[in-house]
């Protein structure tokens, strides 16, 4: 394992987070041009990222029904994200509350909760100006995160955090330099990428500390907990309100794409580095492997 990863570097690395979040952070309600309109002719989302891209239901849609729905589903994934959001900074402020508050690496965590706050609030602030509903997800959903919520802590909980931030990173990170996209959506994910990129590293650090003192059987238990988690949230990531807002049969457009090819593909593209990460440090294995597989992520 890399020198960074060992628990002697925790505060030093807490350091320079916080170094990071003072010198490069953002302040989406002034960094976003909230007031510019829409550019006609640009895009919401790359075409090949649309889950029913490549099917007959998408070679059915018109062109603007196929702009439509992108700016439906980036819609639905940012609802998702904003979710997530509230629940990683709920978990968080427990886990800060049994840290020494004069450490930095509490610090951080703190910190950390501070950018949720404004991205929950820039992502609430982005469905207004899309004009689009917050799908969210569905209401078993919320309801089952609050049972997670509370008693979820340790690797697990890492590690379900880093599923979530870095699938959707994959996403927003290539969108960052490409002109279809609509300029408000692009800064949205500059905003995002650079400030998750901080909590990214507080997190895979975290996990690797946790994983050390871990027996096998608590080994598998949270390696089922991150796979659920991981099967859920990409699961829910469109929801099938997307699909009637093109006109198109909920039920049926969305077994379309749980079986398409070009989406299957692109669950396994966002998730490809953290499945590289976790099964590096063994957070991915076991019989919970199954649900990897399952939802298309590996």
């Amino acid at each position: 394992m890399a020198r960074v990863l060992q628990p002697k570097d925790r505060e030093v690395t807490a350091e320079r987070l916080l170094d990071s979040s003072v010198r490069n952070s953002y302040q989406p309600e002034l960094d976003v041009d909230w007031d510019a309109p829409l550019v006609e002719g640009k895009g919401f989302l790359p075409e090949e990222r649309v889950s029913l891209y490549g099917t007959e239901l998408w070679d059915r849609l018109t062109p603007e029904q196929r702009t439509e729905l992108a700016k439906h589903e980036i819609g639905s994934v940012t609802s998702v994200g904003l979710w997530t959001e509230i629940l990683l900074m709920q978990l968080l402020a427990r886990y800060a509350a049994d840290l020494d508050p004069r450490s930095p690496h509490t610090h951080y965590a703190l910190t950390e909760i501070g950018d949720e706050t404004r991205h929950a609030i820039m992502f609430g602030k982005g469905l207004s100006k899309l004009g689009i509903p917050a799908y969210g997800p569905p209401p078993i959903v919320r309801s089952l995160s609050k049972v997670f919520g509370a008693v979820i802590g340790g690797p697990a909980m890492f590690a379900s955090v880093l599923v979530v931030e870095e699938t959707t990173d994959r996403l927003q990170r290539s969108m960052l330099d490409n002109d279809d996209i609509q300029p408000f959506i692009r800064m949205i994910n500059r905003i995002h990428v650079v400030e998750e990129a901080r909590h990214v590293r507080y997190a895979r650090e975290e996990l690797v500390r946790g994983m050390e003192s871990l027996s096998r059987p608590m080994l598998e238990l949270h390696r089922l907990v991150t796979a659920v988690v991981a099967y859920t949230v990409v699961d829910i990531m469109v929801h099938p309100g997307a699909y009637k807002a093109v006109d198109l049969d909920p039920r049926q457009a969305r077994a379309v794409a749980r079986d398409n090819p070009h989406h299957h593909e692109t669950r396994r593209w966002m998730s490809e580095k953290v499945t590289e990460f976790l099964s590096e440090v063994g957070m991915i294995g076991g019989p919970s492997k199954r649900l990897w597989r399952k939802a298309h992520l590996l």
